[in-house]
Order: C-alpha cells, then structure tokens, then sequence
C-alpha cells in the first residue's frame, strides 16, 4: 500500500533570555500535499454537556468536554483537527509526522489522528501541560490512526511541541505510548523524526517495560534513550529529498535559531526569517508534490507583561510571498470569513468537512486572490506587489508592537476586527495585481 504524497514539517519555539521582551515565541510551518488548502477559523468557548454529549472528530466520535477554550486554527479544510493553532490561554501547538518502530498499515484504522489531538489539547489545556495531559490521555484511551491526507493513504504517529507563556513541552508518541521533554528556556525545535533522548520529563507508566520486552532497549546498555529506542525508518513513499530531509531541515533550524538567539533579541521578526528560509529546506518551495501551505508564528505572554499573546497567521501557501497577519483573543472577536473554506452543505461550519470521491473546491477568498502571485512551486514574484503585502507586514508589526508596549485594558475592543481588516486589506491588494 502507498504512503501516498511526502509531507514535512518544522516545528520551534524560543523562550527568556532570547527573547527581545520576555515572551515565548512558537512558530510552525504547515508542510503538506501541494495544493491543499489550510484554512485559519476561530471557535469560541463553549459550555457543553458530557452525559449527553459527544465530539465528532475526524473519523471517531469521543467523549465531549465539559467546557472548551476559544482556539485559532489553521487546518486543512477537510479534517475536524488542525496542524497548528492556539488557545485563549496562550497555549500554541504544532504537529509532526514520525515513524516508528510501531509505526504498520494498521495505523489506517481509523482512530484519532495527530491533528485531532492537537485542537483537543488546545481546546482542554489552559497551560501547556495540562494540554500535554489531555493528549496522552486520549491517546491512551483511543489510540492513534486513520489516513492523514485526503487524497492517499499517509498515515504516521505523531510529535508536538507544545508552548504556553512560560514553558514548553516537547511531546513524542508512538503508538499509545509517549515520552516528554520539559523546556524552560533557550530554544527548541522537531521535525520528522523522534528527538527526545534521555531527558525524559514525563511518560507512558509502561513505557521503558515495554521497550524492554521487546528487545528495544537492554538496562545493562545504559540510559533509557526513547529516539533510540523507537526510532523507525521512514518509509521510501514519504519522499522526502535529500534537501529537505528531516535530520537538514532540524539541523538548519538549530543553525538559524543559535544565530538569532545570539543577542537576547529574538522577536516575532526573526521567526518570520526562519520560516521564510528556503535553503535550509523549512520553507518548502519548488517541489512537485509537497509545499508550505500555512504558516504560524505567536508571541506569547506572561500574566506580568499585562498585554494579550498576538498570533500572526498566513492562512495562505508559501510565506516568501505571504503576509503574516495579526490576531488577538479578545470580547466581542469578529473573526474574518475569507480565510475559511466552503462547507459543502454542512450543518454546522464546526463540523468536520468529510472526504469526497470526487475533488472538491476547497479554496477560501484569501487563498484565491493569493494565486495570481505565483504558481505555488514558483519563488519569483511581481516585484511591486510583493513590496506592497511586505511593507503591509512590517506596519502591521511595527503597530502591534506600539500597542501591545502601551497596552491598556480599556482599548481591548480596538483588536476585535484586527485579523478580519488585515485580510481584507491583503485581498484588496492582492485583486490589483
């Protein structure tokens, strides 16, 4: 059986001292099938009712939560979960896809898959290890499986990084078995293998017995190392290229991260020059299957800076040529209906978009009106419009900065429309090309 189209992804975080002000900093590029759209969709918080309740996530109904925390995803517009987002708390997730020596053709049961795990983290997790807890609980519970793409049978398990405004947690399964790795401060990143070694934080109750028993790992050869020990081979059909292979595209992410975090002054900026970095592999261009479809970069803050995490968004393909919009949690949030996909009759916009024989027009308006920048495999853009959107950007993040350095309580209704205006800006000009 086919593992179907090549998808890779990276995954960072950096945290005090390398910050320029004192917030963590998560960021994530959405690596997957060329032309799948990933929507950016807001759901508010919700009081629910487990005893009569239950959630319908992408393939398997679970029991529902008694109150869910307001997220941003962005996701691919055909699954319930989603590759990254964040939470009204300031917890901010990204999702991997790795191999492992558990890793079979019987992942393709359907169960929870990796992006479903992530908005239930975000949607029950106020701190990054509550959000940690909640997915290997599930994990535990229900397992992991079902195809990852809607077009081929790519199934995987699942990493994540996992960052709130004063830790981050670094989350590795394979199977229903997992390992953590606590981070507190300095810099982080995953890709598309296992990377925690002997620092292990927290993990399954069973997990080193289990190694053990199946001849994974012996006491009497050292330390219990979990990339060691469950590490598997990617299989020939993720195709991943020499160029972007997972082990070129972490280590070019240690480069840029080491580099950046030199002075103390890393900011929102220097996140968005990571993932805009093309010879590295993590932005992911001119490829003929695979590219960047979305990317994510929040600044999260402390309860001791008295101002809101801000999240910057593309919501469209290829962030060389992309703008990173702002957005911030707040009352009386009116999120922006051009970067959320057409729900084929649904119901309920909330419910998960289901798979279709047939293809189907996914785009939403802001993924439109980004294609007449460029065909997605192509770097070289019309010159003048890209300055534009560009120089959109930098006001956008000259004029978070001012607000968020001079916050006050009272002016939260001014951010309310903020992500919505800024999309529509983009689309206007993005019409004039």
């Amino acid at each position: 059986m086919s593992i179907g189209q090549p998808e890779s992804c990276d995954t960072f975080v950096v945290l005090p001292p390398a910050t320029s002000d004192g917030c963590v900093i998560f960021a994530k590029n959405a690596d997957r099938p060329k032309f799948e759209v990933q929507e950016v969709t807001y759901f508010p918080a919700a009081d629910h009712d487990p005893a009569s309740e239950k959630l319908q996530c992408t393939y398997i109904e679970i029991k529902q939560a008694a109150h869910t925390h307001a997220v941003i995803l962005s996701k691919p517009a055909w699954i319930w979960g989603a590759e990254m987002g964040s939470n009204e708390h300031g917890v901010a997730i990204g999702n991997e896809a790795v191999w492992t020596k558990l890793s079979s053709p019987e992942d393709l049961e359907e169960r929870l898959i990796g992006m479903d795990f992530l908005r239930l983290g975000l949607e029950r997790g106020k701190t990054a290890r509550e959000a940690l807890d909640v997915i290997a609980g599930l994990l535990e519970e229900y397992g992991q499986g079902g195809t990852c793409s809607e077009t081929s049978d790519f199934y995987y398990h699942g990493s994540f990084l996992i960052a709130d405004p004063t830790e981050a947690w670094v989350l590795e399964t394979a199977g229903k078995l997992w390992a953590a790795e606590r981070v507190t401060s300095g810099f982080r990143n995953i890709s598309n293998f296992l990377t925690i070694g002997t620092k292990i934080d927290a993990m399954s109750a069973n997990l080193k017995e289990h190694a053990q028993s199946n001849g994974y790992w012996k006491p009497e050869d050292g330390e219990f190392d979990f990339a060691k020990a469950y590490s598997g081979a990617i299989p020939s059909g993720a195709g991943f290229s020499a160029a972007a292979s997972p082990e070129r595209r972490y280590e070019g992410g240690q480069k840029l991260l080491k580099q950046l975090t030199e002075g103390n002054n890393f900011d929102v900026t220097s996140m968005f020059q990571i993932l805009r970095d093309v010879d590295s592999g993590i932005c992911r261009v001119n490829h003929a299957t695979s590219a960047t479809v979305a990317s994510q970069v929040s600044a999260l803050y402390p309860a001791s800076a008295n101002c809101p995490s801000c999240h910057w968004l593309t919501a469209t393909p290829n962030p060389t040529c992309s703008v990173f919009k702002p957005f911030v949690f707040c009352p009386g949030l009116v999120p922006s209906p051009l970067t959320v996909a057409p729900s084929f009759g649904a119901d309920d916009p909330a419910k998960v978009k289901p798979r279709f024989q047939r293809k189907v027009d996914r785009r939403h308006e802001l993924y439109k009106a980004h294609e007449v920048l460029q065909p997605l495999s192509e770097t070289n853009v019309e010159r003048p419009l890209m300055v534009t959107l560009s120089d959109l950007e930098t006001q956008c993040v000259a004029d978070v900065a001012g607000f968020l350095r001079e916050f006050q309580p009272s002016k939260m209704d001014e951010l309310q429309e903020l992500f919505k205006d800024i999309v529509e800006t983009e689309l206007k000009l993005c019409k004039t090309a």
